[in-house]
């Protein structure tokens, strides 16, 4: 799929939209979002899972079977922060959906801290709590 041209959406606009393309399973739509050389951070990531990823091919990758462990079914609590970067916002948000292979229930909150030079995400540092995760998806 070629990429489509960078648009003047605010950070905000950006990120809004990736969570409706997360929604809506579109993975691939999501990762068309990054920056080529994006970089996507997980300060607080377990032993054995990455903490950075660099590069759009890499954020695919890690992307690719998020809907086989996860289906979003929301974001119902969602508050975004301006910096004093106008590229830069600081996302507090809230997810619940389910957990495909246990069918359970999933919720997670995260804050966010998210970059947006022209149209595209350049930087994703996203902490989440490992803890909240099934001991079946840490490894």
């Amino acid at each position: 799929m070629p990429p489509t041209a960078p648009t003047h959406r605010s950070p905000e606009e950006i990120f809004r939209h990736g969570l409706r393309l997360l929604l809506d399973q579109d993975i691939a739509g999501w990762v068309e979002l990054w920056a080529e050389d994006g970089v996507f951070e997980f300060p607080f990531a377990p032993e054995g899972r990455p903490r950075r990823l660099e590069g759009k091919p890499a954020v695919a990758a890690y992307m690719r079977a998020y809907p086989d462990h996860i289906e979003l079914h929301d974001f119902p609590e969602l508050t975004v922060h301006r910096t004093q970067d106008p590229r830069t916002i600081v996302v507090e948000m809230s997810a619940v959906g389910r957990l495909v292979a246990a069918e359970g229930p999933f919720a997670m909150s995260y804050v966010a801290v998210v970059t947006v030079v022209d149209g595209r995400i350049t930087h994703y540092r996203d902490y989440w709590n490992p803890l909240g995760v099934p001991a079946s998806m840490r490894g």
